[in-house]
């Protein structure tokens, strides 16, 4: 069975590394989720009564997916894929807490100042140069910071529906969402 993801240590330094902060992400995604159907078909049981040579005799149609043992289908859930995904949004609502707070080791706010005072001093004339008052100010780091979390979130609910949406077509699950499963594995967690 594949190992569940685990939160590297969070710093302010590491949700600013937006490179660090999405190879974890992209780590993560690529190790549990999108090999979804490969981690279910490893666990299917293969036949007890080992390979019948007669069955290669005639060419049937297999079906297309078979259904998974509950218990093997709830220890996967419960030891891989819950666990990954609470560590994703673990990164994920520490990194949104930075992109929120005051960043008083912006490397560019001076930076930003100056360009801010050179555009309030800018004379602008639109009749002789229509573009003159275009000014694209930099945005604070927080500000990038957040604008990549909400892309990542966003990334992460499509990436838990679609493998979600696999786990209850193979292991025939009841039709609770993804984030009521997830939710009453965070409580189960806290109860034990």
């Amino acid at each position: 069975m594949s190992q569940a993801s685990t939160s590297p240590p969070l710093t302010p330094q590491f949700c600013f590394s937006t490179a660090a902060l999405r190879d974890f992400l992209r780590i993560s995604r690529g190790a549990i989720d999108d090999p979804i159907t490969q981690h279910l078909n490893a666990l299917v049981t293969p036949a007890k009564a080992g390979f019948d040579p007669s069955s290669t005799s005639q060419r049937a149609a297999r079906p297309f997916s078979r259904q998974i043992d509950p218990q093997a289908c709830q220890k996967f859930k419960d030891q891989v894929l819950f666990p990954s995904w609470q560590a994703r949004s673990h990164v994920l609502s520490y990194c949104a807490l930075v992109a929120t707070s005051p960043d008083p080791d912006d490397p560019e706010t001076a930076l930003r100042e100056a360009e801010n005072e050179r555009d309030r001093e800018r004379v602008v004339n639109e009749r002789l140069d229509p573009y003159s008052a275009r000014f694209f100010p930099r945005e604070p780091r927080t500000e990038q910071l957040a604008s990549i979390i909400r892309l990542e979130q966003g990334v992460e609910n499509i990436v838990r529906s679609r493998t979600w949406g696999v786990i209850k077509e193979r292991c025939g699950e009841p039709s609770e969402s993804w984030e009521q499963a997830l939710e009453g594995w965070r409580k189960s967690q806290d109860t034990s």
